[in-house]
């Protein structure tokens, strides 16, 4: 538990650290448009790489990557390709955990929110 908590909070922090160090990059200040802007830039890329994990997680591209490995596979030294159950599927290939990604996400998302809010008082 604690080990979870210890990776978000530092993900947290260091995708925060890189929300300030892009807007004092490009914009030259902090402004809170620029931080609203660059958080959801940050956010959109976590979030969309934690739901294309889940994706492959859930074996949704395995009948693909099958049928491309069939296809592509090179032959063993008695000539013959592998078969099926011989294949990994795809889903056991990839092994990264999307939830630290996804709370990591989540949580930009939120504070851009509520500097949106703010902005717009």
């Amino acid at each position: 538990m604690r080990n979870r908590f210890g990776k978000i909070f530092l993900g947290f922090l260091s995708s925060q650290f890189l929300v300030f160090i892009l807007s004092l990059i490009y914009q030259q200040s902090i402004t809170l448009l620029s931080y609203i802007n660059f958080s959801f830039y940050i956010a959109s890329v976590l979030l969309f790489t934690s739901l294309i994990i889940f994706t492959v997680h859930s074996g949704f591209f395995d009948a693909i990557s099958y049928s491309f490995r069939s296809v592509f596979a090179s032959k063993d030294e008695g000539g013959k390709k592998k078969s099926f159950d011989e294949m990994t599927p795809l889903s056991k290939l990839i092994t990264l955990n999307a939830n630290p990604l996804l709370k990591v996400g989540l949580l930009n998302l939120m504070l851009m929110f509520a500097a949106l809010f703010i902005y717009y008082l």
